[in-house]
C-alpha cells in the first residue's frame, strides 16, 4: 500500500558525486512491486569503513556479518536488499548472506569481509536466494545511478527519499560527504530503526573513522525515536574512499580531524532528523530538551520518557497544550526529579513551575506554537547541570493505518 508523502518532508537536496563510489540498482523482486529493490555500491580498493549496528538481541544475519567484518576496516562493496529484512530466519538467512557476499567478492576479486550487506522489510521470511542472486547479477551490469535512485531503492515504508550532504576543509582540500538513509517506523534510540550510509572522498584511517562515527551516533541517531521499537536490522555504515588530495587523517591530532568530525556529526544529525520527519503518520516534528538533570545520562533518559510517551505524542498531535502529560513522563522516567523544582515550557513559554501552573498563564501563544509543524518541549529538572536533546514526532491515526496493514 502506498502512503501519502509526509507533511514534514524536505526537498531532495543537490548531492555531489563522491570519487570512488559507484552506485547501481536493480530489481530482485523481493515483493510484488514495480521498483528497484536491490542496491549495489562499488567502492575503490582501500576504502575505509566504520559502522554502528542495532542493540537488538535478535539481530539479522546481515547485522551479524557487518559486525564481524568491520574490524578489518576496509570495504569494496555494499549490498542492500529492500522488502525483506531476512531477520529471524535461521540458517536459510545466513546462507543468503553468504551467497551475496561470495558472489560480490568473486566479482571484485576481494576478501569476503570487504563486502557489506543490509536488508530491510518484513521479519521472519528468509531472503530468497534465487531472487537475491539474480538481482545482484543484474546490478553488476546496470548503469551507474544517481543518489535519488539509490535512496528510492533502499526504502520500504518511507514516504520520501532521504539524503543530505556537507563538506569540510582538510588543509587546503575540500572533502565532501553524502549520506542516504531509510527509516520511518520501528524507530528507537541505541540505533534508530533504519539503514544509513555515508560516503566521503576523505582519506582517513578506519579506526579514526570508527571513533568519529560512534561519537556522532551518540549525539544523533541514538537521540531519535518514533515509536520506541528497536529494529533487528539497524545499521549505519561510513565509507571513506581516500580519493581526496590531503594528508591522511590518522588520529584526532591530525590537522583537519576536528573539522571532519564536526562534518560527520552534522551529516548524521541531518539524516536523523529526516527519519523523524518521515515517522509513520507524523504531522509534527518534536524537539525535546531536558536541562537541570543530575547528569547528561539522566537527562537523556528523561527526554526519552517524554518523547516516547503516547499521551504526550497524541496531545501534540491534537495541538493540546496538556503540560500535565509532560510532568507525568518526567515522573515515570525513574530518574531523580523533584516536583517543586520542575519547570515545563512549550515553544519557549513557561507553563508550569514550582509544582503548579504558572501564575497568570496565557495558553494562547502555546496553542499557536502547537499549530505549527516544528514543536519544542522543554523540561528543566532543577537538580543539576545534566542536559540532553531528543527528537521525535507525534502519534496519529496514520501510524496505526500504516502498521496494521504492513504485511498486506
Amino acid at each position: 500500500m502506498t502512503h501519502p508523502v509526509s507533511p514534514l518532508a524536505l526537498p531532495f537536496p543537490e548531492l555531489p558525486a563522491i570519487a570512488g563510489v559507484t552506485p547501481r540498482v536493480a530489481r530482485a523482486r523481493y515483493k510484488e512491486w514495480d521498483r528497484c529493490d536491490l542496491s549495489y555500491v562499488e567502492l575503490v580498493p582501500g576504502t575505509s569503513v566504520a559502522g554502528v549496528t542495532t542493540t537488538s538481541k535478535c539481530p539479522s544475519p546481515e547485522v551479524e556479518w557487518c559486525r564481524a567484518a568491520l574490524p578489518q576496516g576496509h570495504a569494496r562493496a555494499l549490498i542492500v536488499s529492500a522488502g525483506n529484512s531476512n531477520a529471524f530466519t535461521g540458517g536459510k538467512g545466513r546462507a543468503a548472506v553468504q551467497l551475496l557476499v561470495e558472489t560480490a567478492s568473486a566479482r571484485l576479486d576481494c576478501a569476503a569481509e570487504e563486502i557489506f550487506v543490509s536488508a530491510t522489510g518484513v521479519i521472519g521470511v528468509p531472503l530468497p536466494q534465487d531472487k537475491a542472486r539474480a538481482g545482484l547479477e543484474a546490478a553488476f551490469d546496470a548503469p551507474p545511478c544517481d543518489w535519488s535512485a539509490l535512496t528510492d531503492a533502499i526504502g520500504t515504508t518511507d514516504t520520501f527519499p532521504k539524503a543530505a550532504t556537507t563538506s569540510a576543509m582538510i588543509g587546503d582540500t575540500k572533502v565532501h560527504l553524502v549520506g542516504v538513509i531509510k527509516g520511518s517506523g520501528m524507530i528507537a534510540p541505541d540505533m534508530a530503526t533504519m539503514l544509513g550510509y555515508i560516503f566521503t572522498d576523505a582519506a582517513i584511517e578506519p579506526a579514526l573513522l570508527q571513533e568519529m562515527l560512534s561519537a556522532a551516533n551518540a549525539k544523533t541517531f541514538s537521540c531519535i525515536t518514533v515509536d520506541s521499537d528497536t529494529s533487528t536490522s539497524d545499521t549505519v555504515l561510513a565509507f571513506a574512499t581516500g580519493q581526496a588530495d590531503h594528508a591522511r587523517l590518522q588520529s584526532m591530532d591530525s590537522s583537519g580531524a576536528d573539522a571532519f568530525a564536526a562534518a560527520i556529526t552534522d551529516l548524521c544529525r541531518q539524516l536523523a532528523h529526516l527519519v523523524v520527519r518521515d515517522g509513520e503518520g507524523a504531522s509534527k516534528f518534536i524537539e525535546v530538551r531536558v536541562t537541570g538533570a543530575v547528569s547528561d545520562e539522566s537527562a537523556h533518559r528523561i527526554a526519552l520518557s517524554i518523547a516516547n510517551s503516547p499521551l504526550v505524542k497524541t496531545a501534540i498531535a491534537g495541538e493540546d497544550a496538556n503540560w500535565g502529560r509532560v510532568v507525568m513522563a518526567v515522573g515515570k522516567a525513574g530518574e531523580p526529579a523533584e516536583r517543586d523544582l520542575l519547570s515545563i515550557r512549550f515553544g519557549g513559554v513557561e507553563v508550569a513551575a514550582e509544582g503548579m501552573v504558572v501564575h497568570g498563564y496565557d495558553e494562547a501563544p502555546v496553542a499557536a506554537h502547537l499549530k505549527g509543524s516544528d514543536i519544542l518541549v522543554e523540561a528543566d529538572i532543577g537538580l543539576g547541570n545534566g542536559r540532553a536533546t531528543v527528537w521525535t514526532c507525534d502519534l496519529t491515526h496514520g501510524y496505526i493505518s500504516i502498521n496494521a496493514d504492513y504485511r498486506s
